[in-house]
């Protein structure tokens, strides 16, 4: 009899550990898309976040470059989104960018920094799910009056 509750235990056990393992883990995305009233592709104190942009999380293969995963989202009242993607993608190639602006004003897409890449991985030597996105944004037509000022603060010639 002890030895079957053993067995049995020791099924139980394998069992469970199998299930936890089956498990995938949920690694959440988040970061801010903004507004670039001076075109330079990068924050200044002028710009602003953007509320109501949609934007997409992509995971592409590495060898073939076919798309494995897509997940949208939108950004809140403060211009941050958070998208959750699932499953570990460690040989994959996964960035964000941001599709569209509600905003008439700056609704043109950044032609350098229009990506964000994320590991989205427990290999990465980052510990827990959550992955930070740097910023990416739009910007408007024409620059803003204030631009040559703030430009000239950071030291840059226009």
């Amino acid at each position: 009899m002890a030895k079957a509750a053993i067995l049995v235990s020791a099924l139980c056990f394998l069992a469970i550990a199998t299930f936890a393992h089956a498990q995938q883990k949920v690694y959440n995305t988040y970061g801010g898309v903004y507004c670039d009233p001076c075109n330079v592709e990068f924050h200044t104190r002028l710009s602003y976040p953007i509320p109501g942009a949609r934007v997409q999380v992509q995971c592409r293969n590495r060898d073939t470059n076919a798309v494995t995963v897509t997940k949208e989202g939108w950004t809140n009242n403060d211009g941050g989104y958070s998208i959750d993607v699932i499953g570990d993608h460690e040989e994959e190639i996964c960035e964000v960018s941001a599709l569209s602006s509600p905003d008439a004003k700056c609704n043109v897409p950044f032609t350098n920094a229009d990506k964000a890449r994320v590991l989205l991985t427990e290999n990465s030597g980052v510990q827990g799910t959550s992955r930070y996105a740097n910023p990416i944004g739009f910007k408007t037509t024409t620059p803003d009056a204030g631009c040559k000022d703030v430009l000239a603060e950071l030291g840059m010639t226009v």
